[in-house]
This record gives C-alpha cells, sequence and structure tokens, in this order.
C-alpha cells in the first residue's frame, strides 16, 4: 500500500528530497505532499540576484514538467502547514486540507533576521529573500538612489553588489571588523573590500544602523550609525543573516536547538521516528548550518532512509564556500573554525598585497592539511580539497598562488 510523505517547505532542500526520493523509490511506495509557503515552485535562491538585473522566475525555477506531471507528487503552492497533530499524524494547511501522513519531513527553511532597530518597519525598508521581496527592491531602486545594505556577510554583499548593478549609490554596514568574518580573516577581507572600494561601495565595518530616519511620508530617509555617522539614504536592505524557521516545533511538541532549529541526530530524525527535519531549519546534534550543500547532505541521507536503504550519518565539518563577489573569488575549503584545541594549529600565510591571499591550516604533529582561505585567487581550491587530511605537497607556494 502507498504511503504518503509530507515535505513541509518546498525550497532547495525540500525540492532536492523530493527528486532523490523520486529516483530511489523505484517501487513506487511513496505518495509525496508537498506544503509550500510561497506561491511558487522551488527556485534557486542562490542565484536570486540574478532575477534582479534581468533573469526570469522561469530561468531560476528547478521544477520541470516531468516534476509535476508525475502522478506521486502533489504540490500545495501558498499552503503553509498551520497545524498539526503526531498523536493522528496529520497536518492542516492554511488552504484547509487536512493530510495524514507516514512520514513528515521539516524543510522549513528560514527567515531573515532583522535588527530590532527603530524604523526597521518604514516603507522601502526591505529584505533579501524571495521574489517578491527583490520585485519591491526593484521598483524602488533608481540610478543615483542612494540604498544602505545592513550587513557585510554573503547575503548582505549579494544585495549590495545587485544593487549597484541598479545604479544604487549603495553603503554596507557591517558590525564586525571586516566584511565576511564568518568566513575570512582581516587579511583575506583586505582583498575582498579593496575590490569593494573600486566598485563603489562605501564601507562600514565595526559599526550598525542604530535608527532608520524617516521622511514625512513615512519612507526611509536617512540612517543614523553607531558611530555617530547620518546616511541619507532612499532604501533600507536588511541582509544580516538568517534564523531558522522552527514555529511548527511548538505546534508538533518538538524540542529545538539551543539557537532555534528543530533538535534532530545525525540521520534528521528528531525523537518521533516518523518525523525529520532537514536544511536550514534542522539543529542537527544541535547544529545548525546555513549553506546548501550541508542541506543536500541531509536530504540525501532522508531518502536513503525512507526507502530502506543503508544511508550516511550527516557529520559536516566542512562548511567551504566558493564565489565570486565583486569581481573577486574568495573560498574555503576544509575547516577554517578551529575548536579550542591545547595542540592549537599551525598557520601558514602567502599574501600580494592587496591583490592574491592564502592562509592553510596544518595539524601540528602530523603536518597534514586542515583547510584554508583563499582570496584573489582560487584555482586551486579543488586540488587543496583533495589533500585535505594529507600532507600538503613540497610546491604548495605554487599550488597557492599561480
Amino acid at each position: 500500500m502507498t504511503a504518503t510523505l509530507v515535505i513541509a517547505g518546498h525550497g532547495m532542500i525540500g525540492h532536492r528530497l523530493a527528486e532523490r526520493l523520486r529516483t530511489l523509490d523505484t517501487a513506487r511506495d511513496w505518495h509525496i505532499v508537498i506544503c509550500a509557503e510561497e506561491p511558487h515552485p522551488a527556485y534557486d535562491r542562490m542565484a536570486l540576484s540574478g532575477y534582479l538585473t534581468g533573469r526570469s522566475r522561469a530561468d531560476l525555477t528547478l521544477t520541470g514538467r516531468d516534476f509535476h506531471a508525475d502522478p506521486r507528487i502533489e504540490l500545495l503552492l501558498a499552503q503553509p502547514i498551520v497545524r498539526a497533530d503526531r498523536t493522528t499524524r496529520t497536518v492542516h494547511t492554511s488552504g484547509g486540507h487536512r493530510i495524514r501522513y507516514d512520514a513528515l519531513v521539516l524543510a522549513t527553511g528560514s527567515r531573515p533576521f532583522v535588527p530590532p532597530v527603530p524604523g526597521r518597519d518604514l516603507t522601502h525598508c526591505f529584505v533579501y529573500r524571495t521574489f517578491e521581496d527583490l520585485d519591491a527592491i526593484r521598483r524602488t531602486a533608481r540610478p543615483g538612489s542612494r540604498g544602505i545594505v545592513v550587513g557585510g556577510g554573503l547575503l548582505g554583499l549579494e544585495a549590495a553588489h545587485a544593487l549597484s548593478r541598479l545604479g544604487t549609490r549603495t553603503h554596507v554596514v557591517e558590525t564586525a571588523p571586516h566584511l565576511m568574518p564568518a568566513q575570512l580573516d582581516p587579511a583575506a577581507a583586505e582583498v575582498l573590500q579593496a575590490q569593494a572600494h573600486a566598485h563603489g561601495l562605501r564601507l562600514h565595518c565595526g559599526t550598525a544602523v542604530t535608527q532608520v530616519h524617516a521622511r514625512p511620508d513615512g519612507s526611509v530617509g536617512a540612517v543614523t550609525l553607531g558611530n555617530g555617522t547620518t546616511l541619507e539614504a532612499d532604501l533600507v536592505v536588511f541582509a544580516a543573516g538568517i534564523r531558522p524557521r522552527d514555529e511548527l516545533a511548538g505546534l508538533l511538541g518538538l524540542a529545538r536547538g539551543e539557537r532555534g532549529g528543530f533538535l534532530v541526530d545525525s540521520y534528521c530524525r528528531t525523537a518521533d521516528p516518523r518525523v525529520w527535519a532537514i536544511g536550514e531549519c534542522a539543529a542537527v546534534q544541535g547544529r545548525c548550518h546555513g549553506l546548501v550543500a550541508p542541506g543536500y547532505a541531509m536530504a540525501e541521507s532522508v531518502a536513503a532512509q525512507l526507502v530502506g536503504r543503508d544511508a550516511d550519518p550527516f557529520s559536516r565539518t566542512d562548511d567551504a564556500t566558493a564565489l565570486k563577489l565583486l569581481g573577486v573569488h574568495v573560498a574555503t575549503f576544509g575547516t577554517t573554525n578551529h575548536p579550542q584545541d591545547p595542540r592549537g594549529t599551525v598557520e601558514v600565510t602567502f599574501s600580494e598585497g592587496t591583490a592574491r591571499y592564502a592562509k592553510i591550516f596544518l595539524q601540528p604533529d602530523t603536518g597534514t592539511l586542515l583547510g584554508g582561505i583563499l582570496a584573489g585567487d582560487t584555482r586551486s581550491r579543488s586540488r587543496l580539497t583533495s589533500l585535505v587530511g594529507h600532507p600538503p605537497p613540497a610546491d604548495l607556494e605554487e599550488l597557492l598562488l599561480p
């Protein structure tokens, strides 16, 4: 008899689970019901800036005709789960659907974090998350207008680059002393910041927006920073991080991680054997992962479990990134955030001013490669990734800075 899987959320991770299960479920044992919050099928959120600068929604959509035509798939758009009962194994959507499940996978993703500053709800204050958010930004941004991006991490720099391409005079405000503090050290960030200045971005690091001021019509007119600076503004984009969407934990009586997210084990299982959580909303052994690659690994594991295959536990310690921002390639590989270890780590750096920079981390007793940071030239990343856990080659400097 066919069993019912309910997937709460149809972002990139929820869609990966559905696609993987379609492939693995050769016996066609599962009927998949997807309860999506947005009115669109899953799309490539990693490429969302392209939508702001010319790509269409269809260009970014992840679903194809075969997905929509598959009789095993039931996609409920703009119908998030609003009620749930683990005793009866039922969920209710905002559109009135009542669905009984045999397995429930929570893939609700995350929501943008908006700092609690006065004025954050004014007209022309935005977040950077959905098609609708970017439509609103595009209607407001004009060549010569003044934009403030709150957040100098990955998402904030994506937003700043997109605004600058729309002709906006853009300021980036980051509370840390330098850009991308979660991925880069100060020297690597200096390479990125030099190029950001060259692209016309105005950077304000080591401070925060403390107030957004209104014009007489109620729209954004200026912001004040913690260092006392006041900047005129026509729009503000909050891109200061994300928080897991774990509201269903209360409805389902499930535990949360210390910093939020559905608490799950290394197989993404909650305390209920019929309920899993994957992606940004999952606190795997207490830790949430905000990148897409860990979420895909979680989806692969759960899909295997649902068809009775041996599944690998999720044990990701490598939050590697590789991207091009403002014309500069930056990347990390292996492990770059090292816990307290009495042995410490050996750090080796190579630099060419603000043009190129590389740092690698070595284990002190064995000399094996643990990870590293690259800025300005990342061509060697794939080979370096393959060397993690092994001694680096003799031609290391040539490899890092070809």
